[in-house]
């Protein structure tokens, strides 16, 4: 009765343990379910129209929206779907504004 150096209920940290260690990286990157909407900047001329624009897709009131815009570049939305950034970042971009989806 011997001790088994190798066997059924030996521990590996080989190859096993790092596919296991790639495989959840690629699962996170792979799916990304909030995104955030920044403003980077805009045109003066349409100042009151964005800030308009953000007051429809947040609850701030006027001047709260107001200092939330002149401070950009700044974060206007966090964790909406994509299809909701979406929609914002166009609406924004009509309106002069440089938005991205991140």
């Amino acid at each position: 009765m011997g001790l088994k150096t190798a066997g059924p209920g030996s521990i590996s940290s080989g190859p096993v343990q790092a596919a296991a260690q790639g495989g959840e990286v690629a699962v996170a990157k792979a799916e990304k379910t909030a995104f955030d909407v920044k403003l980077e900047k805009f045109d003066a001329g349409a100042k009151i129209k964005i800030i308009k624009e953000v007051r429809s897709f947040t609850e701030l009131g006027l001047k709260e929206a107001k200092d939330l815009v002149e401070k950009a570049p700044c974060v206007v939305k966090n964790g909406v779907t994509k299809e909701e950034g979406e929609r914002i970042v166009e609406k924004l971009k009509q309106l002069g504004a440089t938005v991205v989806l991140e």
